[in-house]
């Protein structure tokens, strides 16, 4: 019988949890509860105490409840959840996971269940999830259920809403995984001014029989990618845009944080890696660009999308950066680098084309690339169809001999 993990605060949601705890079992499935609260539970005995929660980073929940901090009782019990849950998903007693509550609650429960693969149902009814929800959910594939009124006690409106969670979670537990045919599977990184390049790479690898995985490089899409990678999901990457990597360096809305681009050198995983979009910045709507970079190129992709064109010096730091990082990887890495252009608005002609910023990039990475790190430079702009093939069949050739 599928198993669905209850994680809450049951010092002051007792009630809510055994409301749910039974409908989880007239839904015909097993649940196990983990309190994360630091007082005494109420209305429900959990399967998993908060002291062995607390115990699980080396902490006290007595402790925690007699200091009165409540932020740091958040913050403990929000990495010992993160130790039971993924312990429990080891040892196969975790098909699925269920919270509910305010924005402490869901603060924990969010940091416990991105500890969990991609995959595994995670589902969150929450005050907080009518907002922006991607500080709950991040770069992970949790579900967030608006609560509509305080997860305080069960009414008509908390009890149907509650009841609708349960029914869903043990829904998605019992869901059969479709049996997809087996292939190999890459990743690949695009934005709009790189898909062309893309869609051809993409075309390329399937017709050679791999399962192509794209990630839009938002912030989100390059964490999710990276997630992957370190989760063994895929065994190749064809990192053609990078763009992230200039948002986290100046300041724009689409940065993918400091460790992007690290996750498949890390794990020895082969990669193919481009430049794609590192002419550019993105910012919101015109009006959201912050008052410094007035008097910069900009370009206003659309009502909701700026760009800003990266300078020489800028791109300089981006090719140490990238030199950096491909210099630590651990498998077979190889940087394409595309002379003509590295999105499709800075060829000749496009109103990012900066030969000055494009070539303080290039000579960066052969300044600072180590031998081991196979470097490619073409003739080519990113999204031409023959270059965007030959980093298909360079990445082809890399997963083949590390399978052989």
């Amino acid at each position: 019988m599928a198993t669905v993990v209850l994680l809450g605060t049951l010092d002051t949601k007792g009630a809510e949890y055994a409301f749910v705890r039974d409908r989880i079992i007239a839904a015909g499935a097993t649940p196990l509860v983990v309190d994360v609260g630091v007082g005494e539970p109420q209305e429900i005995s959990p399967d998993v105490g908060c002291e062995e929660v607390a115990e699980a980073v080396g902490a006290s929940a007595a402790a925690l409840a007699a200091e009165g901090d409540r932020g740091a009782a958040v913050e403990t019990m929000s990495e010992g959840a993160a130790v039971v849950l993924r312990r429990l998903y080891d040892e196969g007693r975790l098909d699925g996971v269920l919270a509910a509550g305010g924005s402490g609650g869901s603060s924990i429960a969010a940091r416990a269940m991105r500890a969990l693969p991609v995959g595994v149902p995670k589902l969150l009814v929450s005050t907080m999830g009518s907002g922006d929800t991607r500080p709950y959910v991040g770069a992970t594939d949790i579900a967030m259920m608006y609560s509509v009124v305080d997860v305080a006690g069960i009414n008509r409106v908390s009890g149907r809403i509650l009841a609708n969670a349960a029914a869903a979670i043990v829904g998605m537990v019992k869901a059969e995984v479709p049996d997809l045919p087996e292939r190999h599977t890459v990743a690949a990184t695009m934005f709009g001014v790189t898909t062309p390049a893309v869609d051809a790479a993409r075309e390329r690898l399937e017709a050679a029989g791999y399962e192509v995985l794209v990630f839009h490089a938002t912030g989100t899409g390059g964490q999710s990618m990276e997630n992957l990678v370190a989760d063994g999901f895929v065994s190749g990457v064809l990192d053609l845009t990078t763009t992230e990597l200039g948002d986290e360096l100046v300041g724009g809305v689409l940065s993918a944080g400091p460790h992007r681009l690290e996750a498949a050198g890390r794990a020895g995983v082969p990669q193919v890696v481009s430049l794609g979009a590192l002419d550019m910045v993105n910012f919101g709507p015109r009006d959201t660009v912050p008052e410094r970079f007035e008097g910069r190129n900009l370009y206003v992709h659309n009502p909701t999308v700026t760009l800003m064109r990266t300078t020489p010096e800028e791109t300089a730091e981006l090719g140490r950066i990238i030199a950096e990082k491909l210099n630590a990887a651990t498998g077979p890495t190889v940087l394409f680098v595309p002379l003509k252009g590295v999105s499709m608005i800075s060829v000749e002609g496009g109103v990012f084309h900066d030969p000055d910023a494009d070539e303080a990039l290039f000579s960066a990475l052969r300044d600072n690339l180590a031998d081991h790190v196979e470097l490619v430079e073409l003739e080519h702009a990113v999204n031409d169809e023959q270059f965007a093939h030959v980093m298909a069949d360079r990445l082809i050739e890399l997963t083949t001999q590390e399978r052989s």
